[in-house]
């Protein structure tokens, strides 16, 4: 069988990442695939590795604009499967609108499906921007032959919205790169975290409105003023608007700068670096369909504050402490249990980084290439 592969609406972020990622750890022949033809622009194509059994087809159409992209995709993509033989099309980024059949295709995204975190925008174009992926990607839905989803949360989720009466489904988690697998470190006592080594908290996400990096920002002021030594280190890049936001609340909490700490984006390649610097992570996301973020702070072996939204207490299970991410208060208390409590702090890793195991690029490698042959039989 030909596989093609539609990376066409795959620029950044994580559908990039688990392109790269399942195409890293396939092994397509076991599954009876024996070449993989993959379209996608320089950018993407460029992290994609070399392998014997994929043909890379770059278009410079891909290149350019959405408009473009979405002309490519609905007038060439059809007619370029076809002459590349492909007996089964995946499109990952959740948008189809080729015509070709078999077609296979993922819920990457769910802000377009919850409408209290879509209203968090406003009337900004953001806001369309969502909606016009809801209407595409439940069109795409629909129709399809068959729909990854990456947890039972997002599955359940989106077909409240889209109908149960779909084609076949699956639910194939995201793996984790093995460069952030660090086994958990030996705890120190609350009373060693002092001002010259202090507690230190990450938070790694880009900084958008349903992230609530400013809930977190003041949950570690109110800490620091009650006498905790702490530090936060937020890395990641930034929604420009929600940016102003968050630096109007540091000028309030930390204007000087001493506890929390704003770092921008960095390379995925040197991420891992953070995790093991630190000493406690925090995930207040209100909205993820696969929180590979959590998945990562979980591989290396830290102790967690984490959201009660969404698919994270599916995810991290009871390997971690949940709180409100909507409230500094009940943020301030889940990382103060952990800070004061080493034995929480250790049990918390240990049962994150064992949790962490379950989940491979191998087998959503291999379940993904599995389920693609099933929806062509």
């Amino acid at each position: 069988m030909y596989l093609g592969i539609d990376a066409s609406n795959l620029r950044a972020g994580g559908g990039v990442t688990h392109l790269v990622e399942i195409l890293r750890a396939a092994n397509p022949k076991a599954n009876g695939f024996t070449q993989v033809i993959l379209w996608g622009g320089t950018a993407t194509l460029c992290k994609i590795e070399e392998r014997p059994w994929l043909h890379k087809i770059h278009d410079p159409l891909l290149d350019r604009s959405l408009p473009f992209r979405v002309f490519w995709q609905s007038f060439r993509l059809k007619k370029l499967a076809k002459q590349a033989i492909c007996d089964v099309l995946f499109v990952p980024g959740g948008s189809d609108s080729s015509g070709f059949k078999p077609m296979v295709t993922m819920s990457q995204n769910m802000l377009p499906f919850e409408w209290r975190e879509m209203r968090r925008y406003r009337w900004h174009w953001i806001t369309l921007k969502l909606l016009l992926l809801r209407l595409t990607q439940s069109r795409t839905f629909r129709k399809t032959d068959g729909l990854i989803f990456l947890t039972k949360y997002a599955r359940d989720t989106v077909l409240k919205v889209v109908g149960k009466d779909l084609a076949k489904t699956t639910i194939i988690p995201h793996g984790i790169n093995p460069r952030f697998f660090l086994q958990p470190r030996s705890q120190r006592k609350a009373e060693e975290f002092d001002e010259a080594h202090p507690c230190r908290i990450l938070y790694v996400s880009i900084i958008d409105v349903y992230k609530h990096q400013w809930h977190v920002a003041e949950a570690v002021a109110q800490l620091k003023e009650g006498g905790l030594p702490v530090q936060l280190d937020l890395v990641g890049p930034a929604n420009p608007p929600t940016l102003k936001r968050f630096n109007k609340v540091l000028r309030r909490f930390d204007p000087q700068g001493k506890c929390i700490h704003y770092h921008g984006p960095v390379p995925y390649e040197k991420l891992f670096n953070w995790y093991h610097q630190s000493d406690i992570f925090v995930f207040a996301s209100s909205c993820e369909n696969m929180p590979n973020i959590l998945l990562e702070a979980m591989a290396a072996g830290l102790p967690i504050a984490c959201s009660n939204r969404g698919p994270m207490p599916e995810v991290l299970g009871d390997a971690g402490v949940y709180f409100d991410p909507e409230k500094p208060a009940a943020i301030a208390e889940a990382i103060r249990k952990l800070i004061e409590d080493p034995i929480l702090r250790t049990q918390k890793a240990e049962a994150a980084f064992k949790r962490a195991k379950e989940f491979t690029w191998e087998r959503c490698a291999d379940k993904t290439f599995g389920f693609l042959a099933e929806c062509f039989r």
